[in-house]
């Protein structure tokens, strides 16, 4: 819904995933700010970065990743809660 979910496409030889341009930009965008607040002052995020990084991941695909970690808590936290 936020416009984080990974899109395939490809470019004859290579397969790749970019983020959907569907969705609520609005959301799209304080999941970015989270993500770059995350990767200012969060260890774990910090280190996760650093992983992927060594494992040859861009950092557009590893923002993407945190992206979608981010929307996945923040609908944990908004959801309501059934009796």
């Amino acid at each position: 819904m936020c416009g984080v979910s990974p899109v395939e496409r490809s470019s004859g030889s290579g397969q790749y995933r970019r983020l959907n341009r569907g969705g609520d930009r609005q959301a799209n965008a304080a999941l970015h700010r989270i993500v770059q607040t995350r990767l200012r002052v969060d260890p774990r995020t910090q280190d996760y970065y650093e992983r992927r990084s060594k494992e040859g991941e861009t950092r557009r695909e590893i923002v993407r990743s945190l992206k979608r970690y981010a929307a996945r808590e923040v609908f944990h936290l908004v959801r309501p809660v059934r009796p």
